[in-house]
């Protein structure tokens, strides 16, 4: 089975044969240990030091498929080497463009985004107070923003409406957590004020790189997408599938990192006016992370275990039915 590899240190990577070569570097550069990777039981690499290889390297990765996103120093995104996309269809292409510059099918789809991305925000809460949390009152105000999203008739008044829903939901973060130390005001990023917006930055941008990996072996153009404005140098379509599965993989995971004390206000360092996870604090959120997408549930219409994972590539899946005028979009809402 294929596997996410995550890289901290820095090193070398080549290809050797049929095979990667990895090789460590120790702080003062000299080489360390060397592994072997067979290509077959690699699906993606997360590069978070600095790495050295050659264009023979990424030839090798590309023609596998093997897809690396890269990160700074400061855990921010930088970008995603995508080997050439082996899927794509010139009908869905077609499609996918036409949802999006025709104004009245963006809508459907984008508000769809938001109904689900909502949902699964509401189940953590709820989920929550089934526990004793107070957090009654940011639900009914999140049911009033949901009642609202019939009504919105620009891609603006929805983005509105999700940005005051994530308002509201992060207004019961420190709530959640209930774990001293760790507080919460308001959400920051650029760098992340406190150690819970430094959880929350680095956890979504898992969430966005497992968005784009899974959107890569489907037909979708990753570049296009509905609710979020396309970039250019920005893969948008996995910002909006983001949305729905933030509250199920970074939020949860978060929450059990903090309560179940994995993590502490040690694995944090304070610099350059921001907060930042430090290394030992990175691979046990990856490591928690992983078990979160492999994790499976019974699914209700395919009648057989899926796991996290393979739901974004359902999710992508089902897309692809509403664009063909297939099947309408339902989003991934938790049911359990």
């Amino acid at each position: 089975m294929k596997k996410s590899l995550y890289i901290f240190n820095p090193g070398r990577m080549s290809r050797q044969d049929n095979t990667l070569k990895y090789t460590a570097y120790d702080e003062e550069g000299a080489e360390g240990q060397t592994k072997f990777l067979p290509i077959e039981n690699v699906a993606d690499l997360y590069v978070f030091g600095s790495l050295d290889a050659n264009s023979a390297l990424y030839n090798f990765l590309g023609k596998n498929g093997v897809s690396v996103h890269f990160f700074d120093y400061y855990e921010h995104y930088t970008g995603s080497f995508m080997a050439k996309e082996y899927l794509l269809a010139g009908r869905l292409q077609v499609a996918q463009t036409g949802h999006y510059t025709s104004l009245k099918k963006r809508l459907v789809v984008a508000r769809k985004l938001v109904e689900g991305a909502a949902f699964n925000l509401l189940k953590n809460l709820r989920y929550y107070q089934g526990r004793g949390r107070q957090v009654a009152e940011e639900i009914a105000q999140i049911e009033l923003y949901v009642s609202g999203l019939p009504y919105a008739t620009t891609i603006a008044e929805l983005m509105g409406y999700e940005g005051n829903i994530r308002q509201t939901y992060y207004r019961c973060f420190e709530q959640l957590v209930n774990v001293p130390g760790f507080t919460f005001s308001s959400r920051s990023t650029q760098p992340p004020q406190n150690e819970l917006n430094a959880l929350l930055s680095f956890g979504n941008m898992l969430c966005y790189a497992a968005c784009l990996s899974q959107i890569y072996h489907t037909q979708l153009n990753p570049t296009i997408s509905f609710l979020h404005e396309p970039g250019s140098r920005r893969f948008s379509l996995a910002l909006d599938l983001a949305e729905i599965f933030k509250p199920l993989l970074v939020d949860r995971t978060i929450f059990r990192l903090l309560n179940k004390k994995e993590i502490q206000p040690r694995d944090f360092v304070r610099e350059l006016d921001g907060c930042l996870l430090k290394e030992a604090g990175r691979k046990t959120f990856v490591r928690v992370f992983e078990e979160r997408l492999k994790e499976t549930i019974q699914h209700r219409r395919l009648n057989r275990s899926v796991s996290y994972q393979h739901l974004i590539k359902l999710e992508c899946y089902k897309l692809t039915k509403h664009l063909l005028n297939m099947e309408e979009y339902q989003p991934f809402k938790a049911w359990w």
